[in-house]
C-alpha cells in the first residue's frame, strides 16, 4: 500500500504599531484552510524608560503570538469534542 505525504503551509502576519509610548502587535494566522485565527497584544513603555523601540515590538509580538497559540489550542480543543462528541483534555 502507498501513502502519500501532503505538504501545506500556514501563513502568520505581524503587523506592529507604535504610538508613544505603546506599541500593539496584531498576529494573523492563516491555514491551508482557509480558516484564520488573530490576538493582539500591547507593550506599555515607562516614560522614564530609555526609548528602545525594539523591546516594545518584542514584547507586544511575543504577547500576540502566545495568545494566538492559545486561542488555536482552544479551537481546536472545540473541534476535537466536536468530531467526537464528548469532552477531551489535550495534554502538552
Amino acid at each position: 500500500m502507498s501513502t502519500s505525504m501532503q505538504s501545506k503551509q500556514w501563513h502568520i502576519e505581524l503587523y506592529l504599531v507604535e504610538d508613544g509610548t505603546t506599541t500593539r502587535a496584531d498576529a494573523v494566522l492563516r491555514t491551508s484552510a482557509g480558516t484564520e485565527v488573530r490576538h493582539s497584544g500591547v507593550a506599555r513603555r515607562n516614560p522614564a524608560d530609555r526609548d528602545v523601540p525594539e523591546i516594545g515590538e518584542e514584547l507586544a509580538a511575543c504577547r500576540a503570538l502566545t495568545g494566538l497559540a492559545h486561542d488555536l489550542l482552544e479551537s481546536t480543543v472545540s473541534d476535537v469534542e466536536g468530531n467526537v462528541h464528548a469532552r477531551v483534555r489535550l495534554d502538552a
